[in-house]
């Protein structure tokens, strides 16, 4: 049993401790942090392998207070989590071709349930990284209820270890006092360069334009979606670490949500967003899906954001032109700028 006055503390919003951000050298990491610290939140432990350059270079220009390697975060938390007062947990192996399921079980789910666990007898406040890879097909639809979550069947290793610490949450008569899992749909944005094929559509239609002139898409092999019509939920990432943001104030209403724009954009859509962003006339082909993959390929996904909105969250999301347009506009063409001058 913590002391009352803590407990008064880590419900109250008046920050005064350390906010845990793992995965803080990557894509959603490293901009949380820089939302954080625009916000005035300075005291931010940052957690990574930091084994990176190119990752690393995430960090920069970034306040942060302490850096604690991967590996000894669990140790770490259990020797300061006197000081602690928010956990945003959004480190994990996110490679959906990976079919090391031994390596996504240990980094991803049991490494999920080792940080719950000292959040629950911590009883420190816990936002984690969960992911729309557990819909799979989209057989039960993409609706965020509890009761639906344990019957979602992911397609590859990843959203499987995703999906196997969101039913191992559910199940728990221990929580901490405050949870909340996010289920990212496609995220975009600053911070995916070092990412490689793992990258937003997004990220690699500007290097395909920019390397060749033009854009290669898969081929529909589905009747009822014409080449190229194929459709994802894009969310810029920017309205993702909003969303953490506002939980981590909130700290009500504890549970598994979606995160996307709730709104299903073709491909096309996007790749002539950016070619507008990068004033450039379109030139769009299209190749076959690879036979390895064609038989598990998502022609739909589509975020309900309906609970996220019920419980508050009022904020308009980024429309898909206006997050391509600023990611290509004042992010990549930027970044290249300053790189062809050096």
């Amino acid at each position: 049993m913590l002391p009352i006055p803590r407990i008064i503390r880590l419900l109250c919003s008046n920050f005064t401790g350390m906010i845990v951000v793992t995965g803080a050298a990557g894509f959603i990491g490293s901009q949380l942090i820089k939302k954080l610290n625009d916000e005035n939140f300075n005291y931010i432990v940052a957690v990574d392998k930091f084994d990176s350059p190119l990752k690393n270079k995430n960090l920069k220009g970034l306040n942060i207070l302490h850096q604690v390697d991967r590996d000894h975060f669990i140790s770490w938390l259990d020797e300061n989590f006197e000081e602690v007062e928010f956990v945003f947990h959004i480190g994990a192996k996110t490679d959906t071709a990976l079919f090391d399921t031994e390596l996504l079980e240990r980094l991803n789910t049991n490494y999920t349930k080792d940080t719950w666990k000292r959040c629950v007898k911590y009883q420190l406040p816990l936002v984690y990284a969960s992911s729309a890879a557990t819909y799979g097909m989209g057989e039960h639809g993409y609706d965020d209820q509890e009761g639906t979550i344990p019957k979602l069947s992911p397609l590859n290793p990843y959203g499987q270890s995703k999906q196997d610490f969101d039913v191992w949450a559910l199940k728990q008569d221990e929580k901490p006092f405050y949870w909340a899992g996010l289920k990212f749909f496609n995220v975009y944005g600053p911070n995916e360069y070092h990412k490689g094929r793992m990258a937003s559509v997004a990220w690699h239609t500007y290097n395909q334009v920019k390397n060749t002139g033009g854009m290669k898409l898969f081929r529909s092999h589905h009747p009822d979606f014409k080449d190229g019509e194929q459709m994802r939920d894009f969310v810029y990432v920017k309205d993702v670490v909003e969303v953490c943001y506002w939980l981590m104030h909130h700290r009500k209403n504890p549970g598994i949500y979606n995160l996307g724009s709730g709104t299903a954009r073709t491909f096309l859509d996007l790749v002539r967003a950016v070619f507008k962003a990068m004033e450039r006339e379109e030139n769009i082909s299209f190749i076959d899906t690879p036979a390895d993959i064609r038989d598990k390929y998502q022609y739909f996904t589509e975020a309900n954001m309906t609970k996220l909105r019920s419980i508050g969250y009022s904020k308009d999301f980024y429309t898909l032109e206006e997050g391509v347009r600023e990611y290509v506009q004042e992010y990549l063409l930027d970044l290249e700028s300053v790189q062809g001058s050096n």
